[in-house]
């Protein structure tokens, strides 16, 4: 019933969108002569902040169509190379010409970086894709929006979840190199240790994982004791909503990817209050750059997907209630998943100092539950003054974190 509403409140509200985009276009207009009055300012700035608070934010293009090597720019082209109805695989094509004009000859390691099926959509990894580009032959997992999969496809949970990894990896070749971010922690551990037991010649040669919640008992965050203080069945009955017409996948069960973005925003109600007062602002005052990054940074930060219902509350169940992979007690299609059985894959951690979606020390959980893994192919490294996205994004991430990642990636492909 509540996305039907949300459906309906969105509709019912277009009559007032549209008079708000109109509002916005003529007192916004160069040839109004009253456009630059204190009134004409002040109108425009609200009709701007109302058409854009309502409007639906649409899933975001990748907008990287060149990286620089060596001082050249090289073209890229993002193609989706393997799919199924739940995910795309794209592969960020360098163009060759261009590597051969910028003096780049060698065979770069080729990455899978898997992205968060939690809410937003893999173009929130857009700089992270950006900073492993000149280095790595780059591959991401593209989540499609579980109301866009009709129902006669069939169910997508944790399980598929991680076959997906493992056929992805497949698809990429011999040894590749598997960095997760955030909520794909899990899943991608166990895809490789899975791959580890059976000698799998596609398992990877490394594995980074970043801001992960592979021990969510450890430094628990307001996330992690939601989802501890409430019964299982509390998620099933408040958070599990129906996919209306006239969707693909109409009648589908799912977690809403609206309800999702509630919960991020109401973690920092004041922090979004404030940049929008800031963006009125900016509008009066005709500060035209600072508008354009709080258009840039919401419309990433308001562009959600909708979760199947198995895959999320399995989430819940496996990753933040009873910790099956950290207590050794994770079943993959009847079979036990075992850490233990990695031996060749390099293992490093990234944590952010101030992360307060997966607090410090439950990545790093990853080199307890894997003890056979040689010390000499481990890294630890816990990212002062950053939170969570800071982990895979920002400055600090391009100067600070990603040399780190590149080095490790590098080493273990010598190797």
């Amino acid at each position: 019933m509540l996305y039907a509403l949300s459906e309906y409140a969105y509709h019912a509200g277009t009559p007032l969108r549209a008079a708000a985009r109109i509002a916005r276009e003529f007192w916004g207009a160069p040839y109004n002569p009253v456009a630059e009055t204190s009134l004409g300012r002040n109108i425009f700035a609200a009709s701007d902040l109302y058409a854009n608070v309502t409007r639906r934010y649409g899933k975001p293009d990748w907008k990287i169509d060149q990286t620089e090597i060596k001082g050249h720019a090289v073209r890229v082209t993002p193609e989706t190379i393997w799919s199924t109805p739940w995910v795309n695989l794209v592969h960020f094509s360098r163009n060759n010409a261009d590597l051969r004009k910028a003096g780049h000859r060698s065979l770069d390691p080729a990455v899978l970086i898997v992205a968060p099926l939690s809410g937003h959509y893999a173009t929130l990894l857009r700089g992270t894709v950006e900073a492993f580009l000149p280095d790595h032959d780059v591959y991401i997992t593209d989540w499609v929006n579980a109301r866009q999969v009709p129902v006669l496809e069939g169910r997508f949970d944790f399980a598929d979840y991680v076959d997906h990894v493992k056929a992805m990896m497949k698809v990429l070749g011999p040894r590749p190199h598997v960095v997760a971010v955030c909520q794909p922690g899990p899943p991608v551990l166990a895809a490789a240790a899975l791959m580890a037991e059976d000698e799998d010649g596609s398992r990877p040669a490394s594995m980074t994982f970043m801001g992960s919640p592979i021990d969510a008992r450890l430094s628990p965050t307001v996330t992690n004791k939601l989802a501890e203080e409430r019964p299982f069945a509390w998620f099933r009955s408040n958070m599990i909503y129906t996919v209306p017409a006239p969707y693909p996948g109409a009648g589908r069960r799912v977690y809403p990817g609206f309800v999702q973005l509630y919960s991020f925003m109401s973690m920092n109600a004041e922090r979004h209050q404030e940049a929008h007062k800031s963006y009125f602002s900016n509008l009066v005052k005709g500060d035209g750059d600072q508008a354009a990054k709080h258009r840039e940074f919401y419309d990433e930060y308001l562009s959600v997907l909708d979760l199947s219902e198995e895959f999320y509350l399995q989430t819940i169940d496996i990753v933040f209630q009873n910790y099956l992979l950290p207590r050794g007690l994770l079943e993959h299609r009847g079979r036990r998943v075992n850490p233990a059985a990695i031996t060749d894959i390099a293992l490093m951690t990234v944590e952010g100092e101030l992360d307060d979606i997966s607090g410090v020390g439950q990545t790093q959980a990853a080199h307890l539950i894997c003890p056979n893994i040689p010390d000499t192919a481990r890294e630890l490294y816990v990212q002062p003054k950053v939170g969570h996205y800071g982990v895979f994004n920002g400055k600090r991430f391009k100067e600070e974190i990603y040399p780190r990642v590149r080095k490790f990636i590098t080493e273990n492909d010598q190797a």
